[in-house]
């Protein structure tokens, strides 16, 4: 079987994307150890490594493993050890309708479960790239064309990639899906509230037309961010602080404001000062409450962008009835 690599280019740097074939399960240690690296969360750990080998596509399995290479000294890719390793995939295939089970090869999607990658290279586009080729092996693969993941709905760098980017679809709000759920990228006590995404592979883009400009002028904005100082777990910063719900507006086109770097929030108020700790919390609780009661009225999330504004990246879902 070939076409199992691709070499990329990002910002002047090369990367090799490989689907993982091996049948030696240490092997796949390295994608327990990236993720560990990445989440920083042991208790939410992958399979063990022998179960992971045999449920490899290429075993016995359906799983997908692609993993990401940085270029070694010597310009090329000998290297392919945990020091090179800079991200990597991993994903399965599941069942829509529980009632038709396998029966049905159109029964079948893939589950994307994780996509990560290292916080030196988190700026190369590289998160896009794998997912492009993703997508690639799972048309030349699996003849799978519907790809589901989950993801936070306050990121911002994962609602561009899914949303503006690709294009997927949200299908539901889920409250607190993980449960308690903590490390670098979540807190326990900031529930884990996740969109869960459906991603067509052979659809094009495609959006209605919307003035983002006029949304924003006319404040067609259903929750808008304050600003504020305040002291944060390292240092002194200006965070978002949500203001207040107003879904009283109608409108065909509605805009969600979120935090910029939400991931940064979640660390910066990690201290005891109550009214600081408690700012992610609040966004959660505020959109939550928005994206429930704007789904139910038959609104969809149709994009994502963001405008500099006085000087301030501001982020905003689109949102269409």
């Amino acid at each position: 079987m070939k076409n199992l690599e691709k070499i990329v280019e990002a910002k002047g740097k090369k990367f090799l994307l490989k689907v993982e074939t091996s049948d030696r399960h240490e092997d796949y240690l390295k994608y327990e150890k990236l993720r560990n690296e990445i989440w920083d969360y042991p208790e939410d750990n992958l399979p063990g490594s022998r179960n992971m080998m045999c449920e490899n596509f290429f075993h016995e399995g359906s799983s997908l493993f692609i993993a990401v290479y940085k270029e070694d000294e010597d310009g090329g890719f000998s290297k392919q050890d945990y020091s090179h390793l800079v991200g990597f995939s991993y994903g399965f295939v599941g069942v829509k309708n529980k009632d038709i089970g396998f029966k049905k090869p159109e029964n079948l999607w893939f589950y994307s479960q994780y996509t990560g990658v290292k916080e030196d290279y988190q700026h190369y586009g590289l998160g896009i790239l794998i997912k492009e080729f993703q997508r690639e092996k799972l048309i030349d693969l699996f003849g799978i064309y519907l790809v589901t993941c989950t993801y936070d709905p306050l990121t911002g760098v994962n609602a561009y990639r899914n949303i503006h980017y690709f294009g997927m679809e949200v299908l539901e709000y889920r409250v607190a899906a993980y449960g308690e759920f903590g490390g670098r990228l979540n807190r326990e006590d900031v529930p884990c509230d996740r969109f869960f995404m459906l991603w067509d592979l052979r659809k094009q883009v495609k959006r209605p037309e919307y003035d983002l400009n006029s949304l924003i002028k006319n404040k067609l904005i259903v929750l808008e961010a304050n600003y504020t100082k305040i002291k944060g777990k390292t240092t002194e910063l200006e965070l978002e602080i949500a203001g207040e719900v107003n879904l009283n507006i109608e409108n065909e086109f509605l805009l969600v404001q979120i935090p910029f770097d939400f991931y940064k929030m979640l660390w910066e108020t990690d201290v005891e000062n109550k009214s600081i700790r408690n700012i992610p919390l609040d966004w959660r609780l505020k959109t939550r409450e928005i994206f429930l009661n704007l789904f139910e009225r038959g609104y969809k999330i149709i994009d994502f962008r963001k405008r500099e504004i006085e000087g301030k990246i501001k982020d905003f879902y689109v949102l269409k009835k």
